[in-house]
């Protein structure tokens, strides 16, 4: 064959930006999206029925001593149900290959694009997006309707951890 041209010749083929490797012949498909909807609404009522009992009293009774009188304010309970939400996510998905209850009923994994599985740190950092981008306002529905129009039908939580959800 010869050798290759030297850098910056005319000659030398161009070089093409870095890409994630594509999935090969015998990986998995990239699961649907309206089954990873459907998983989501499972996965999404569970952590509300675990929760549940944590929102059920969220005003607790205060004695104002300056007045002499009880008034009620609202206690916030925010960060424990972002935690309990986020131990759910991680630990089933880091644990129990990649999947969720909802994901398992629906056939689905988490992996990384280049098919691994995701492992500990990635689906840590999956969800810890996730859960940032659903608290800043409208950010959680643009991360959710991303998959809608990108081609390997990643969320942003995705592309930040580069993960894929596939068949199982």
């Amino acid at each position: 064959m010869g050798t290759p041209p030297p850098p910056g010749s005319p000659h030398e083929e161009p070089r093409i930006p870095w890409t994630p490797p594509p999935f090969g012949q015998t990986a998995p498909r990239l699961a649907g999206r309206w089954r990873r909807l459907f998983a989501g609404i499972v996965d999404a009522v569970l952590v509300g029925l675990v929760t549940s009992p944590l929102t059920w009293d969220n005003w607790r009774a205060v004695y104002d001593s300056t007045t002499g009188t009880v008034g009620r304010v609202p206690v916030g309970n925010g960060l424990l149900l972002g935690v309990i939400g986020f131990l759910y996510y991680w630990l089933l998905q880091s644990f129990w290959n990649g999947q969720t209850v909802g994901k398992r009923l629906f056939g689905m994994r988490v992996v990384r694009e280049t098919g691994e599985p995701a492992g500990p740190g990635p689906i840590a950092v999956r969800q810890a997006v996730e859960i940032v981008l659903g608290w800043l306002c409208c950010l959680g529905l643009v991360n959710l309707a991303w998959i809608l129009f990108d081609r390997r039908k990643q969320a942003l939580h995705d592309k930040a951890a580069r993960t894929v959800v596939v068949d199982a």
